[in-house]
């Protein structure tokens, strides 16, 4: 293939099908625990840690991981202890790491030549070799998590309280779940941007619970399509010349629809099914969409 005879592409590429597992493999506990807008949160920190970067002359995506890391446990320490005005707090955080961001990338040598909007919204060419050491590393760190600990963090992202009845340390797993969401959001960084990266650890979860009912399930419906959409929009990107992270976002957001089209019929289908297994039931009560099942049935 001719996308592969360049080596930015190959980077590219590489990149996008860590990104399409990562973000996905996280975004299923943020959805659990209904903090779906917590990458969006992290990407505005993250850009005080790429203005930082350049400012100190150091790799934008270990500074964005550092200070995103550092975000995020802000954020679960007002989400414990801020029990009043903790919103205010996540605002200022919010806007003042956008700000931060900016400043520090107009400040820095050459800032004013700085692509911004590579970190914003992804660019195919920025990535580099040691950008993609750094993703390779960190999208490690990741999957380890995610994967290795799934039945702790689901058990939390569930019910807390049950969760610390069992005897599992709640609080260190809500704190890993924030700081691997951080992690993910420099991951993405340079494929989707700061700002859309929320989307691709939501929506595709979203768009698998409309078929499946257990929890494992999902998970590998929602990379699957999560890898599915970031090699197409990265190779749409390439031919057609439109923004990366833009053509992967659409193209989740289309995903999304087209699977909740079909899952219509599927629903009447399986609620024909156990009618006619249990003639006495209420058809009403059969019909239940697979997205509201999904977090009931672990299945991990």
């Amino acid at each position: 293939m001719e996308i592969l005879d360049y080596a930015f592409m190959q980077r590219a590429l590489l990149a996008a099908v860590l990104v399409g597992i990562t973000a996905p493999a996280v975004g299923i506990y943020l959805v659990q625990r209904r903090q779906a807008l917590m990458g969006d949160g992290i990407g505005h920190v993250a850009m005080t840690g790429v203005g930082l970067g350049f400012l100190l002359s150091w790799s934008p995506v270990w500074m964005a991981t550092l200070v995103s890391v550092l975000g995020a446990v802000f954020m679960e320490l007002v989400r414990w202890y801020a029990r009043t005005r903790g919103d205010i707090a996540l605002a200022m955080l919010f806007y003042g790491g956008m700000a931060g961001g900016v400043m520090f990338i107009n400040l820095a040598p050459g800032g004013s030549t700085t692509n911004l909007s590579s970190f914003l919204f992804g660019s195919l060419s920025t990535v580099s070799e040691s950008d993609v050491t750094a993703i390779c590393l960190l999208a490690a760190f990741v999957i380890l998590v995610t994967v290795g600990l799934r039945r702790q963090l689901f058990a939390v992202s569930q019910d807390e309280e049950f969760a610390r009845v069992t005897g599992l340390p709640v609080r260190f797993l809500n704190l890993l779940t924030a700081i691997t969401a951080a992690v993910t959001v420099s991951v993405a960084m340079r494929v989707v941007g700061l700002l859309l990266v929320s989307a691709l650890m939501v929506v595709p979860v979203a768009a698998a619970q409309q078929l499946t009912r257990s929890f494992a399930a999902t998970f590998a419906i929602a990379v699957a399509i999560g890898v599915a959409v970031t090699i197409g929009g990265t190779v749409t990107s390439y031919y057609q010349d439109v923004p990366p992270g833009a053509t992967i976002v659409l193209l989740t957001i289309g995903a999304f629809i087209v699977l909740t089209a079909l899952a219509a019929p599927l629903a009447r289908r399986r609620a024909r099914a156990v009618a006619a297994a249990h003639p006495g039931g209420d058809p009403a009560e059969c019909a239940i969409p697979a997205s509201r099942t999904a977090g009931h049935e672990a299945g991990a």
